[in-house]
């Protein structure tokens, strides 16, 4: 069943969704060439902290930190380490919040100095798949419609969607029903009412998108080695649309 949140319990994971994106945009300022994936935990956890919230992934299944930090063909569930970020990387930051009863979460792609033509359109893809699916997210509407918003648009700028992990329902559990796949077909699945609170997260491929677990236990990489984006967002379904809970 997916659990229907009160305006009350909204405007909580609003609150929520504001302290974590505050938390990414002090982070994205210290991504840089030399810095260790391992000081932006620490930085993380500082500011999550001192916001009044707890940090949501710590734990989570065995989750040693509270920051998720995948660098290139990695596209999630990194945990930090000594690694130093170098010029031309790309590394995707996935975080949440835990506040006032409720979970938030969200995630960002960014470049790690000057990267090449190919990061940048993945990148700028990977967010545009986000708009896209975001268009499809008023009550009426379907899953499936958001799923397959995600799929046309990142094929046909000729990358991959992938297919093994997906967004999600969130609120007071982490992951909540329903979850919400990359790939999909127009009119299928749940229909969208007012009160529903999910995360939109299109992950993309530049190569196959099949993935397999890294060695550290937890990421998930591609295959080929192929590079990897993430962007994620927690939406909430309104009357007449959406409210976007974690944005800038």
């Amino acid at each position: 069943m997916i659990p229907i949140k009160t305006p009350d319990e909204i405007k909580i994971m609003a609150e929520g969704g504001q302290i974590l994106a505050r938390v990414m945009q002090k982070l994205e300022k210290q991504v840089k060439p030399g810095i260790t994936t391992q000081e932006l935990e620490q930085l993380s956890e500082r500011l999550i902290l001192e916001s009044g919230g707890q940090c949501s992934f710590k734990g989570y299944d065995g989750f040693p930190a509270c920051l998720c930090a995948s660098i290139n063909r990695v596209i999630v569930h990194a945990p930090p380490s000594d690694r130093k970020l170098r010029e031309g990387d790309i590394i995707s930051l996935d975080i949440g919040v835990f506040y006032k009863g409720f979970h938030t979460d969200m995630a960002r792609t960014f470049s790690v100095g000057r990267i090449s033509p190919l990061a940048k359109k993945l990148i700028k893809v990977t967010r545009q798949a986000f708009e896209m699916a975001l268009k499809e997210i008023k009550p009426g509407q379907h899953f499936g419609d958001i799923e397959w918003a995600t799929q046309n648009y990142v094929e046909s700028q000729g990358f991959n969607v992938v297919r093994q992990l997906c967004g999600h329902g969130v609120g007071r559990e982490l992951h909540e029903d329903p979850q919400i796949l990359n790939y999909g077909k127009r009119g299928t699945g749940p229909e969208l009412v007012e009160g529903m609170v999910f995360c939109i997260e299109p992950m993309v491929t530049v190569g196959h998108w099949k993935l397999k677990i890294s060695p550290d236990g937890f990421g998930y990489e591609t295959v080929d080695g192929s590079l990897t984006c993430h962007f994620e967002d927690m939406v909430a379904v309104t009357k007449n649309g959406h409210q976007i809970l974690t944005k800038f």
